[in-house]
């Protein structure tokens, strides 16, 4: 059963249309990638899915309803979140504090403490510096946050927007485990990642996207052998 679908869906700012009609859908379970080149509209359509960029009504079904024209911090209530490209943290704030803001829709103390224990034992590099400020993190810490952050919010879909921009080899070897950690247990991840293999490595399933069109989907490990996207996204010779 699908958890999300997108039907002929488009997204337009600024005079520009970054979306122009694509069909998507992620199962319950599954952890899906999108990939493409830098302005291919990736990011519009996290956005779009969020709430963030306004759509028509129907284009967007989430668990069962549609959610076109919904509210950002509505749909964190449905158990949406999404962890923005260039993480967004809140430099002034501690870790701790940081991490509350992700559970600021709940109101079960108790689950709430238990799930700060879950990131803690996720990352536990964020309970080591627990009191510090998110500011002074290396930028790997702060994708650890802000995942962790978003995970507060016990989300049926995560959304991750470029997870691995700007990390070390290792930090990113790190953050793709944690990522299959989450999706192991039980949540439904939608992951925008310009680095092709590592997505396709860890996905189900991939969408591959041109210039606000989707050219390509399938399952994930047949899309790590196709010659188009050999060439064009892992950096290998036709």
């Amino acid at each position: 059963m699908s958890l999300l679908q997108l039907r002929h869906l488009e997204v337009s700012y600024g005079g520009i249309t970054a979306v122009k009609g694509i069909d998507l859908s992620v199962a319950k379970g599954e952890l899906v990638c999108l990939i493409g080149a830098n302005g291919a509209g990736k990011t519009s359509t996290l956005k779009a899915i969020a709430g963030l960029l306004p759509v028509s009504a129907d284009l967007i079904r989430y668990d069962g309803e549609s959610i076109g024209g919904a509210r950002a911090f509505e749909l964190v209530r449905r158990g949406l979140a999404l962890v923005p490209e260039g993480r967004g943290v809140f430099g002034q704030l501690t870790v701790e504090e940081n991490l509350a803001m992700g559970a600021y829709v709940r109101n079960d103390a108790a689950a709430v403490r238990q799930d700060l224990e879950r990131v803690s034992s996720l990352f536990p590099r964020l309970a080591e510096r627990r009191y510090q400020s998110a500011g002074t993190l290396s930028g790997g810490e702060q994708q650890m946050l802000a995942i962790g952050r978003a995970l507060m919010s016990r989300p049926k879909l995560l959304l991750l927007d470029e997870p691995s921009m700007g990390l070390a080899p290792l930090m990113v070897q790190k953050i793709f485990e944690t990522i299959q950690a989450v999706a192991k247990e039980g949540v439904t991840i939608l992951l925008v990642e310009q680095n092709a293999r590592l997505a396709l490595e860890v996905s189900n399933r991939g969408y591959v996207m041109e210039t606000g069109l989707i050219t390509l989907t399938g399952a994930a490990r047949d899309l790590l052998v196709d010659p188009k996207i050999r060439t064009a996204y892992l950096g290998e010779a036709g």
